[in-house]
């Protein structure tokens, strides 16, 4: 037997043709809504045998206070990291976090928003799924009148606070460190072009490479799914080129890591043959042999300033906050062609 499927405030809305808030607000008396309007919401609410999330209604009674986060691929070292600083920094003022996997899809990150509405969570923070390009789940949320923080992969800056790294500076920084260590067809492995974070450090690596008077070649750029096998499956074809790229951006760790791999089973060199850096977290990079040349996120430290500006939102400051947090590049033994160790 299929499970009924839960009147939610949503549905309701939907029904009668208004916004979410406006049904939230009726449900509460506000004095904001007319009482004509308040009658068709509870009449509307008996009849779908709408039932608020007893949960929810207890946690508005007692502490703790909870926030909801929402991260592409919780089992990542880089998301974990972030969690633990958010988690840390709610700890401090008095609140507790619920988190959820979106697994990189849109359709789960707008349900899970949707969970969060109806356990009428104090606040939200987010980082985008690589699929999503849609937004009107979180203009449901600021329209509801629940603070939305963005992390990493960030939409609609004008009206939601987001926190993000400097990953067009660390690019940069990273693809002349590979120039300068003697690398010169230096292939960009990156995520959808329409995320923000591609596109700030794929712009990093194009102006390295200007500043250099280094052609940009298309086929050294090669931007599509976040996934380990189809980064593998393009760096592999990258290589097996006969005028194959001799360094490697590669966009985060699921693909730094398909990059590193991809060199090492057609028997190339690291970086003698093909030098490497990722967008990778310092801890992984550390304990691969040859010890991986990183850009590192100060991930704890931008959870914790992600909650900070959500609790300043909680706390009814409405202003549009954009902070920025530095990464730091690593040098190893995988990039630097000409510093033997």
């Amino acid at each position: 037997m299929n499970k009924k499927h839960r009147t939610s405030l949503k549905d309701l809305a939907k029904e009668l043709g208004v916004s979410i808030a406006t049904v939230s607000r009726a449900l509460r008396n506000s004095p904001e809504i007319g009482k004509d309007m308040q009658d068709k919401v509870k009449a509307l609410a008996v009849k779908l045998n709408y039932r608020p999330n007893p949960f929810a209604r207890s946690l508005r009674r007692e502490a703790p206070k909870m926030i909801g986060v929402i991260v592409p691929n919780l089992v990542t070292h880089y998301y974990a990291a972030v969690l633990d600083g958010i988690e840390d920094e709610a700890r401090k003022a008095g609140y507790s976090i619920i988190s959820a996997n979106s697994h990189e899809d849109c359709i789960t990150e707008a349900r899970i928003t949707d969970n969060f509405i109806n356990l009428h969570v104090e606040g939200i923070i987010a980082c985008l799924a690589q699929n999503t390009t849609d937004y009107k789940h979180f203009n449901e949320v600021a329209d509801i009148g629940i603070p939305l923080v963005f992390f990493g992969r960030t939409c609609m800056t004008d009206r939601f606070s987001t926190v993000t790294a400097n990953g067009d500076e660390a690019a940069q920084q990273a693809t002349q460190h590979l120039i300068d260590t003697g690398s010169r067809r230096i292939a960009f492995i990156g995520g959808p072009n329409h995320l923000d974070m591609v596109k700030r450090r794929k712009h990093g690596y194009l102006e390295a490479l200007r500043d250099n008077n280094i052609p940009i070649e298309r086929e050294l750029v090669f931007c599509n799914k976040i996934d380990y096998d189809v980064a593998l499956s393009a760096c592999t074809e990258m290589l097996t080129r006969e005028n194959r790229p001799d360094a490697i951006l590669a966009f985060n760790d699921i693909i730094t890591f398909a990059a590193f791999n991809a060199i090492k089973k057609q028997h190339l060199r690291i970086p003698d043959d093909v030098a490497l850096i990722g967008f990778t977290d310092d801890v992984h990079a550390e304990y691969v042999t040859p010890r991986m040349s990183a850009i590192a996120d100060q991930s704890h430290l931008l959870g914790e300033t992600a909650c900070r500006l959500l609790l300043k939102n909680i706390e009814g400051d409405k202003n549009v906050y954009k902070e920025i947090v530095p990464q730091k590049l690593i040098i190893r033994e995988t990039s630097a062609k000409t510093m033997k160790t």
